[in-house]
């Protein structure tokens, strides 16, 4: 049955209402028919959609075969061991460089310092350094230091004059050839020019 004027004119409502009510009707009709149109849209577009998903589905399965994931995998372990043998290679590197401050820092120096790192590699991989750059714990050094690398270890003395025997102030010991320091000779050539030349007896 369709709402129409005459309808609702027999069932004794007034013109005004009449026209609100068709209105309202139209406006619910018109939507309706949107969404049926739309809905038609979309129906027709569902063959087109599944075929799309199911080329995705097929490129999926194809990349699945290429072994994508292995590929990535290995690349990813690669790039992982990569960065573990640099960091190591820093650490070492770290480490070398705080034993050799330290073993110079004991007295090993040139040759005997390379000969040193040479002989603690063990020492030099086991020992941990601090955010300073610092060994943290230097016992096992100390024990190569004292023990096996002491003949390493150079001592620097520093001699004086030798003050056994010095020289006379006044010219040789027995003073019979004049004077020989240099102030003496200044002194005794100022003494001949003011007073004359001194008589030897």
């Amino acid at each position: 049955m369709a709402l129409t004027r005459k309808f609702l004119k027999a069932m004794g409502i007034e013109d005004e209402k009449i026209d609100q009510i068709i209105e309202a009707h139209t406006d619910t009709v018109d939507g309706l028919k949107d969404r049926l149109d739309k809905a038609q849209a979309e129906a027709k577009a569902l063959p087109g959609l599944q075929k799309e998903l199911e080329t995705a589905k097929a490129g999926l399965e194809a990349v699945k075969k290429d072994g994508w994931k292995d590929k990535h995998d290995a690349l990813k372990k690669e790039f992982e061991d990569y960065k573990a043998g640099v960091s190591a290679k820093e650490a070492k590197a770290a480490k070398e460089a705080a034993v050799r401050a330290y073993y110079e820092g004991k007295g090993i120096t040139g040759r005997a310092l390379e000969v040193a790192m040479r002989g603690s590699g063990a020492e030099i991989e086991a020992i941990e350094i601090a955010e300073d750059g610092k060994i943290k714990d230097a016992k096992a050094l100390d024990t190569l230091v004292a023990g096996t690398f002491s003949g390493l270890v150079s001592t620097t003395a520093t001699k004086g004059a030798d003050t056994a025997a010095p020289p006379a102030a006044g010219g040789s010991a027995d003073n019979k050839d004049g004077p020989n320091s240099r102030a003496a000779q200044l002194y005794a050539a100022y003494h001949t020019n003011l007073y004359g030349e001194t008589k030897k007896e």
